[in-house]
This record gives structure tokens, sequence and C-alpha cells, in this order.
């Protein structure tokens, strides 16, 4: 009878320990990112643009695409790569752009991961001060106005 009352609380030992080590970062769920997206495929479409919406995780892993009818082919790499770029980096894409332009020397980011696309339109994700993602949008003409789109998709779920 003691061995078998050892044996269950050998079996359960690990699992509490399990339980208690899980991971308690911040996380993007995807209702918020799913939001993020179509406000953001919306705006742009409110001003005439067909563009694609891109967003990732903090690990760059994609959460969410969306294509809006009409929209170029190349809109669907430059959203997902502005939106890794961003979420990988920890900054806006265009801003990115700017600093390895003034600072040649570190021309090298944009050859660091063939996912990077160092062009504007991407932004970090962050909730509570903590990166959680990045959200990508190609296609309309121009990395700024894609970068509006993009924060107006972040101001609907309330992101920095």
């Amino acid at each position: 009878m003691i061995r078998k009352i050892a044996f269950a609380l050998a079996l359960a030992a690990p699992s509490a320990t399990v339980a208690q080590s899980l991971p308690t970062t911040p996380y993007l769920p995807l209702d918020l990112a799913t939001k993020a997206a179509q406000t953001a495929l919306e705006a742009c479409a409110a001003d005439g643009y067909n563009v694609s919406v891109a967003i990732v995780g903090r690990d760059g892993s994609l959460k969410v695409h969306l294509k809006a009818d009409n929209s170029g082919p190349h809109t669907v790499g430059s959203s997902q790569g502005k939106a890794f770029t961003s979420a990988s980096m920890g900054r806006d894409t265009a801003g990115l752009a700017g600093f390895i332009g003034e600072n040649p020397q570190h021309d090298g980011l944009r050859y660091m991961d063939s996912r990077m696309v160092i062009q504007g339109g991407g932004l970090p994700i962050n909730i509570d001060d903590a990166l959680v993602g990045g959200i990508g949008v190609g296609g309309a003409p121009g990395g700024h106005l894609d970068a509006a789109c993009a924060r107006k998709g972040l101001d609907a779920i309330g992101a920095e």
C-alpha cells in the first residue's frame, strides 16, 4: 500500500512542478490580432488602397493575414516581412530604414534574416509596455500610408 501511495505521489510531483513553471510572458491574443488586422485593412480600403495586413506574434510567427480583393501579389510578402521585422527588432520599419540610411555600417541588418523587409509600414505591437508582436501593411502607394493604416489597427486594440 505504501508503495502505491509513493508511486502516485512521484507521478503527481513532476506535473505540479511543470504547472508552476509555465511561462507568464505577455502575448498577443488571437482576437486582438484579428481586430487590429481587420481595422487596418478597412482603414486602407476607406482611403482607396488594396493592401495586405499581417500580424505576427513576438516570436515572428504569423497569427493573422488578410489580403484585400484586388491587392497585388507582392503585398503578401511585404506585409508579412514588415510585421516580422517590427516584432524582431522592436521598432517601426520606417525608423529602422532611416537608421540604416544614416548609419551605413549597420546595413547588414537588412540581410540578417531573409524575412526582413525594411520599408515603411511595419509597427511593433506593445501592450502594457511589453513587445508582443508586429503589424505590417503592404500595398498603399507609400510606406507612410501603410504605417497610417497599421497605426489605426493598433489604436483599435489599445496597443502602443
